[in-house]
């Protein structure tokens, strides 16, 4: 074995969070991607091309590795591809009726979500770092919804909906993905939820392609960057953090969400629309701070992990 070429893949917890990181601003992107592709396409088509699209990617490029998938992949590929799929279907409806930038930031009540799943699945409590920083984000996501008071609207709900799904996504990979290839799983759960999409399509809806050159940018954008991308890096990073750091760097997504509205749709925020912004990022920053002794939220997550050969990860 080269040895070398072994520890330049090695996994450690920072490490994983960078690249999470990186996929929470490919997935910022989404909204505006979405708002662009729904002009012209029903939201189950726009989910089904998506990802459908991002599947023949990856496969394309992993064809070998697909090979070797069993019923065990299949079957947590498909639940996780479900959950993929019901997000999606809530913020791509919700993002009919609500603003890309509102929808990105509505969406990370995610970073709610997911420690109080997660303490009530393991009956403990988060660490003192994680709720600091859930607190400091909820009271950032407080503040947006609360601009023109406490009145919800139908494509805020959606969008709040989604952020529920959002979390059980993220606590089911955490439970499903280790003793998995990440790989493997990453892309048949994309395969599901475009299947998914695709018979929604079907029965409540007539199907289209898109018309233009930007929508076609658009959904290509959503398959390539955001999902082919986004939702294979996920599984083969996350089993090497913990759920609530993959809640709270995902809450970096709204961030650029709002960023790439303002600049390609004119969207603007409010003055504590900036406020928001600044908490949000200051959630995650909190609860990436070490505890007392180091990172202690997951122990072992720091030990590098050697991959094989092929690239692969072998999961601890």
């Amino acid at each position: 074995m080269n040895t070398k070429a072994v520890h330049s893949f090695a996994w450690t917890q920072s490490k994983a969070d960078i690249a999470l990181g990186l996929v929470a601003v490919a997935w910022g992107s989404s909204y505006l991607l979405m708002k662009i592709g729904l002009g012209g396409m029903g939201p189950f088509m726009v989910i089904a091309m998506r990802f459908l699209i991002a599947f023949a990617v990856v496969g394309a490029v992993s064809f070998r590795k697909i090979a070797h998938t069993n019923r065990v992949v299949l079957k947590y590929a498909s639940v996780l591809g479900l959950l993929l799929f019901g997000l999606f279907a809530f913020l791509t409806h919700g993002l009919e009726t609500t603003s890309a930038s509102n929808g990105g930031f509505l969406t990370a009540m995610a970073v709610v979500f997911v420690p109080i799943i997660n303490a009530a699945l393991q009956r403990r409590m988060p660490p003192r770092p994680i709720i600091a920083g859930t607190l400091v984000t909820l009271a950032g996501i407080a503040l947006l919804s609360l601009r023109g008071g406490l009145e919800l609207h139908p494509g805020d709900a959606l969008c709040l909906a989604g952020a529920l799904l959002y979390a059980v996504f993220i606590v089911a990979t955490d439970r499903l993905a280790p003793g998995i290839d990440g790989m493997l799983l990453g892309t048949w759960q994309l395969g599901f939820a475009g299947l998914y999409g695709l018979v929604f399509s079907l029965v409540c809806e007539v199907p289209t392609l898109p018309q233009t050159p930007t929508q076609w940018g658009a959904i290509l954008g959503l398959a390539i960057v955001c999902s082919a991308f986004g939702f294979v890096l996920q599984p083969v990073a996350q089993p090497h953090t913990t759920p609530e750091h993959t809640a709270l760097l995902f809450s970096i997504e709204p961030v650029a969400s709002a960023v790439l509205a303002f600049f390609v749709l004119g969207e603007t925020l409010p003055a504590q629309g900036y406020l928001v912004a600044v908490l949000v990022v200051a959630g995650v920053v909190v609860a990436s701070l070490p505890g007392r002794g180091g990172d202690q939220a997951a122990p072992g997550l720091d030990e590098p992990v050697e991959s094989m050969p092929d690239g692969s990860v072998p999961v601890m």
